[in-house]
């Protein structure tokens, strides 16, 4: 009996779905570049939003970092009146701050304010600046030669934490009553810390730094000035900012205890007098300069670098400071 070609008929289109449904996968494939093309515009709309706003924020003038200082400075000031306004202690002993800052009008029509800060801030400076120029390259030889560390790196560490107004003694004894005894004492209270500074970022520098200087054929000075010591520049700068504090504390250590021959007239030596007149303005008077200027060293000096640093390395955001 013949096949029913009716039947064959009916049969036959089953096969073509196999066709159809690659077309399908390539619909949905098309649809699927064409969501994420827009998710990509729009991620990529929302990076340089974030760019432009970040450029924005650097140029924009961060008030709050001024006035939240100056607000708190305030702050201190009333409290420092309201205690004194108490009757505590007699004013002779505890001026108030209308009587210091009337002092310090005092010192500066007698010019001695003014000769005061010139005199121990050049010292700190100069001091400072030979210091890291003596610190830097022991500190990289040390970092770099294994054995040398072993055998100065206790000593450095215990000159470090060594109070700097020790050497002043021993300072007046070899130099006399000299600008030279002054710089000794910023010296021996500002290399260790910058030593170990830099040993300390020196110490976090992956190893990977030092292999692609190996590659490039760098020698050993090169490998120290041209990548350890740009890549340990953080661990570094917190010992320059440990360095400057010491120096600063040792130098007013010595020019409170080493007073007279050659020796200027310094802020350690205003506070001095202070002491010597039993004259609290001017002790008051003196320590507010000191920390002045310390403030003004780390906010103009420091404090820019770090963040500088630390934004350029991507360790900080344009809102974090």
């Amino acid at each position: 009996m013949p096949s029913n070609p009716t039947s064959n008929s009916v049969v036959e289109p089953v096969e073509t779905s196999p066709v159809v449904e690659p077309e399908t996968h390539k619909v949905h494939a098309a649809l699927t570049r064409t969501s994420t093309g827009h998710e990509d515009l729009r991620e990529l709309e929302a990076g340089l939003d974030s760019l432009q706003s970040d450029a924005a924020r650097k140029h924009r003038i961060d008030w709050s970092r001024v006035l939240l200082p100056v607000a708190a400075l305030v702050v201190l000031v009333l409290v420092w009146q309201f205690y004194v306004s108490l009757g505590v202690k007699r004013r002779d002993l505890v001026p108030g701050p209308l009587d210091v800052l009337g002092q310090l009008g005092v010192l500066w029509g007698d010019a001695k304010l003014q000769e005061a800060v010139w005199t121990s801030l050049q010292r700190g400076i100069v001091g400072f600046l030979i210091s890291v120029a003596i610190a830097t390259p022991v500190g990289l030889l040390l970092a770099q030669v294994a054995p040398l560390r072993r055998a100065f790196g206790p000593l450095i560490s215990g000159l470090q934490v060594l109070p700097s107004v020790a050497w002043v003694p021993a300072a007046i004894i070899w130099f006399g009553l000299t600008d030279a005894t002054v710089y000794f004492v910023v010296f021996m209270g500002a290399i260790p810390s910058i030593i170990n500074g830099l040993i300390s970022g020196v110490d976090q520098i992956p190893p990977q730094y030092r292999r692609v200087g190996t590659v490039l054929g760098a020698n050993r000075l090169q490998m120290a000035i041209q990548i350890i010591l740009p890549a340990a520049l953080p661990g570094y700068l917190g010992g320059l900012k440990q360095g400057w504090a010491f120096s600063w504390r040792s130098l007013m250590a010595a020019e409170i205890i080493a007073v007279g021959g050659t020796i200027g007239f310094g802020l350690g030596s205003l506070l001095d007098q202070g002491r010597v007149l039993s004259d609290m303005t001017i002790v008051m008077a003196a320590i507010l300069l000191i920390l002045g200027v310390g403030i003004l060293i780390e906010l103009l000096v420091f404090a820019p670098i770090e963040k500088r640093l630390l934004r350029s390395r991507g360790l900080l955001s344009g809102s974090t400071r």
